[in-house]
């Protein structure tokens, strides 16, 4: 297991408090579930995650708005292998 790869979803939780500065946050790497699958890196760490977040910034957005202010603050990661992200914004 790469220690960056695991350390992962920990420097994107990092990235959504300093940009969106959430109330509610959890960052889960859940590529273990999708080994096999497209996108998967084979190490089951660092493809594929979901992101519960609630943010001020959300006010008066729409479902579609708030997911696009998450991806935009992800996306170099993105850029750099995260495959996908499953987003619950609440």
């Amino acid at each position: 297991m790469s220690t960056d790869l695991s350390q992962l979803a920990g420097r994107m939780a990092e990235r959504l408090q300093q940009r969106l500065q959430p109330t509610t946050l959890e960052v889960i790497d859940e590529s273990a579930a999708h080994a096999g699958h497209a996108g998967a890196n084979g190490t089951g760490w660092g493809t594929h995650f979901r992101v519960r977040i609630a943010s001020p910034f959300f006010t008066d957005r729409s479902r579609v708005a708030r997911h696009r202010l998450v991806y935009d603050a992800l996306q170099d990661f993105i850029d750099q292998g995260v495959h996908a992200i499953v987003i619950e914004a609440l």
